[in-house]
């Protein structure tokens, strides 16, 4: 039971709502400290993409090929990587789940498409081609396609850059881009987007040839943007799509700021990409209980303040998209499919739509630890269900709670996806032991998830286990009635708050 200290005296609100004075009873009464949620004072601070919420199925699961092995694989210390078959982007149960995440972004991209040869058959060649790493035939981008039809997803992706796609002097040829342009026209789709290459501050490890610098990046890129503008105007162009300011140890020496001043003004949207930290599969250990930390959590801000100084004076104006994300690179971090990484998701949708990022692209839907969903079996995790609440509730237009920082309580707000006049209040508790309390102005329908332990791979909502039901269909997503005054938040939970009487939202 929750006790009253010297230093937390409790009084009662006098709160003005509208026109209306609503005066607490005293059954009703709050600590002065805490948060309250009045609708009808909050205010719209931005929009975001429809598409906001969207995610990564990486070009080596296309394909095949080595990717990050799952912790649950073991041998971690002899071998990083493991080899998986093409995804099957035809399962029913997969298709199903990210549709009703969608719209969305499906980004093909990563690494491996760096040196990805698309072939113009049916059925890979037996031997890839000089140059390039893995071949992608043109059934599986037919699959591709398919399923983001399927799915209302619209194609993001990058294209080779490896010595296979240049000529004899080393330069860049649009051979292979135009070739993947043309076989998504002739299957029926489109690319709504793309990135020349991923990560070019990573040059030396991602594919290109050896030395390659910014000023080479720099002539590529313009060739890439002119070609972009002739062939395929429909495309949005994305760039620089970095990780990191600064010379990384495992890279080339090049920073954002280096590719931004050799390429010139080119994108029509300033991406990026971000993660807290690296996996222990790239030697970093982390204690995974910082997951709910203040300072974890405000990496995505700073990266971001980064990022958007970068934007302003070199792309000033540019929308901003976060293309690749997730907690840790490598794979993921064992806790990533676990409820504990679902604070970090969450609390990092809510932070970049107020920091007015418009698309946020989780890496992955299904691969590795950090996947949404399981890799071999497709099954929901953690995440996928936070996701599939966000998708439900929360939309575009981002809105001002007027609620004061607080250590272990994170509060963002939206007005609701289908409702006019409602608001979605996301409201964090990142204390593992404290619960919160905030006042609310009016009744509202509650979701809180929790789960046993924070690394359980299982979340309750309001109390009952969410899994897939028969025909893998989703469990219907039941809010619980918490009447106007005081709300206890448990501690170490995720509650969202449906309420009316948001004028920001009519």
């Amino acid at each position: 039971m929750y006790t009253e200290t010297a230093t937390r005296r409790c009084v009662r609100i006098v709160t003005m709502i509208g026109a209306a004075l609503l005066v607490a009873a005293t059954s009703r009464t709050a600590c002065a400290s805490e948060a309250a949620i009045v609708p009808s004072r909050m205010t719209a601070i931005g929009t975001i993409d429809t598409r906001f919420q969207s995610y990564n199925v990486e070009m080596v699961e296309v394909t095949g090929g080595q990717f990050w092995k799952p912790y649950t694989q073991g041998g971690m210390q002899r071998d990083r990587y493991s080899d998986r078959p093409p995804i099957d982007l035809a399962n029913p149960r997969l298709r199903k789940l990210a549709a009703v995440l969608s719209p969305a972004y499906i980004r093909v991209s990563g690494s491996w498409a760096n040196a990805t040869y698309v072939a113009d058959t049916e059925s890979a060649p037996a031997a890839v081609p000089a140059g390039f790493n893995t071949v992608l035939s043109r059934a599986q981008w037919r699959g591709v396609i398919e399923f983001a039809r399927a799915t209302d997803a619209e194609i993001v992706t990058s294209f080779a850059v490896s010595p296979g796609s240049r000529d004899a002097n080393g330069v860049w040829t649009p051979d292979q881009a135009q070739r993947l342009i043309d076989a998504t026209r002739s299957l029926g789709g489109r690319i709504a987007a793309a990135e020349f290459m991923n990560e070019p501050t990573l040059a030396a490890n991602n594919g290109a040839p050896p030395g390659y610098d910014a000023e080479a990046y720099g002539r590529d890129f313009r060739i890439f943007r002119d070609w972009m503008r002739r062939s395929a105007p429909e495309t949005l162009i994305l760039g620089p799509g970095s990780i990191g300011d600064a010379p990384l140890p495992s890279g080339s020496g090049i920073t954002t700021r280096d590719l931004l001043a050799a390429s010139g003004p080119s994108v029509d949207r300033f991406s990026y990409h971000h993660y807290n930290t690296l996996s222990p599969r790239c030697g970093v250990h982390d204690d995974p209980m910082q997951a709910l930390s203040d300072d974890w959590l405000a990496r995505a801000d700073a990266t971001l303040a980064t990022y958007r100084a970068l934007r302003d004076a070199f792309e000033p104006g540019k929308p901003i998209w976060l293309t690749e994300t997730a907690d840790a690179a490598c794979g993921g971090n064992p806790g990533d499919a676990t409820f504990l990484d679902t604070f970090r998701y969450l609390d990092q949708l809510g932070r970049l739509a107020k920091g007015g990022v418009q698309v946020v692209m989780h890496n992955t839907l299904a691969a590795s630890d950090y996947g949404l969903l399981d890799e071999r079996s497709f099954r929901p995790r953690p995440n996928y269900w936070a996701a599939l609440l966000w998708r439900r509730l929360m939309g575009t237009t981002v809105l001002e709670t007027e609620i004061a920082s607080m250590p272990t309580l994170h509060t963002y707000a939206h007005c609701h996806r289908a409702t006019k006049g409602t608001v979605s209040v996301l409201l964090i508790n990142t204390s593992r032991k404290t619960p919160q309390f905030v006042t609310l102005a009016g009744p509202a329908e509650r979701y809180t998830l929790q789960a046993d332990h924070l690394q359980s791979a299982t979340v309750r909502l309001n109390g009952e286990p969410l899994e897939l039901a028969a025909n893998d269909d989703l469990p219907r997503l039941a809010a619980r009635t918490a009447p106007a005054g005081r709300l206890r938040l448990p501690p170490a939970s995720i509650t969202f708050l449906v309420m009316l009487d948001a004028a920001a939202c009519r």
